[in-house]
C-alpha cells in the first residue's frame, strides 16, 4: 500500500518566546539538527518517501534548508498558507494531493514512534484514524483519550480542566488517517483535529483506534521543554562517544 505523508510546520511557536521570532519553532537544532529534520527522517526510514510539508511562519527558513527533499531521499512538497488553517484545515487545501491512506505528523517536536507498526495495527483494525498514544503525568496542555477493551477510542477531550481529567493516555501528534476523515473537516473556518474533527467521528461510528506507545515524542513546547530536551540530547550524544571509543 502507498502511504505518503503530510508534516505540519505552520505554526508560529509562541510560547518559545523571542526563540521563534526569526526561526520557526520545528526549526529549532536540537543537537545537530531542527527539530523538522528528525521527523523528515523518520517518515524517510518508515518507507514513506512522498512528503507535503504545510508552512507559514518564516517559511523560507524550511524551504531553503529541505528544498525538494531529495538530500533525505523523498520528494518534498509544501502547501503555504497566507493565514493558519489548523492542524485539520490545512490537509483540506492538499487533499488532492493525500493518498487514501496518510501519516499526518505534528513537526515541532520530535517524534519517536514506530511507524510501521502503527500503519500494521491501522490495517489489521479496519481504522479511519490511528492515533499513536502514550501515558502522560500532567495532561492539561495535551488531548486525551478513553479506550475500550480493544483500544478503539471512545472519548476524546482536548486540554481538559483539573475535573474534566477521565484518562492520562494522550495524543502524540502522529496519526495514521484514511481520505474519508477530510470530509469530516469544517470548509468555512480553520480547524483542529483534536477539538473538532476527531471528535465528530465517534458519533458517526467510524473506527478510531489509539496506538499505545512506551515513549512519547520529545516535547518543545515550552523554554523549559527546550532546554531539557536539548540536554538530554547532548548526554546521549557523550554517551554513545564515549560507547564508541570504548569499542575500538
Amino acid at each position: 500500500m502507498n502511504v505518503n505523508g503530510m508534516i505540519l510546520a505552520a505554526g508560529v511557536g509562541s510560547r518559545l518566546g523571542t526563540k521563534t521570532v526569526q526561526v520557526p519553532k520545528p526549526m529549532i537544532v536540537i543537537g545537530d539538527k531542527p527539530i523538522l529534520e528528525y521527523n523528515v527522517e523518520l517518515l524517510a526510514r518508515s518507507g514513506i518517501h512522498d512528503v507535503i510539508m504545510n508552512v507559514h511562519h518564516q517559511s523560507d527558513v524550511i524551504t531553503r534548508h529541505f528544498q525538494d527533499g531529495r538530500r533525505w531521499g523523498i520528494s518534498l512538497e509544501y502547501s503555504h498558507e497566507e493565514q493558519l488553517l489548523g492542524t485539520a484545515g490545512a490537509l483540506l487545501k492538499v487533499r488532492d494531493r493525500l493518498g487514501k491512506t496518510f501519516v499526518l505528523v505534528y513537526g515541532d517536536n520530535i517524534h519517536r514512534c514506530d511507524i510501521r507498526a502503527a500503519l500494521s495495527q491501522h490495517r489489521q483494525t479496519g481504522a479511519v484514524v490511528t492515533m499513536t498514544i502514550f501515558e502522560r503525568r500532567n495532561v492539561s496542555s495535551s488531548g486525551i483519550v478513553a479506550l475500550d477493551n480493544d483500544d478503539r477510542i471512545t472519548r476524546i477531550l482536548e486540554r481538559p480542566q483539573p475535573h474534566e481529567v477521565f484518562s492520562h493516555w494522550v495524543n502524540a501528534g502522529l496519526l495514521v488517517l484514511e481520505q474519508e476523515v477530510l470530509d469530516f473537516i469544517p470548509t468555512s473556518r480553520p480547524s483542529d483535529m483534536m477539538r473538532d474533527v476527531l471528535p465528530s467521528l465517534l458519533p458517526a461510528a467510524r473506527p478510531v483506534f489509539g496506538y499505545r506507545m512506551l515513549d512519547g515524542p520529545l516535547w518543545v513546547d515550552t523554554p523549559q521543554d527546550l532546554e531539557w530536551v536539548q540536554n538530554c540530547t547532548a548526554e546521549g550524544r557523550r554517551r554513545s562517544a564515549v560507547a564508541s571509543m570504548r569499542s575500538v
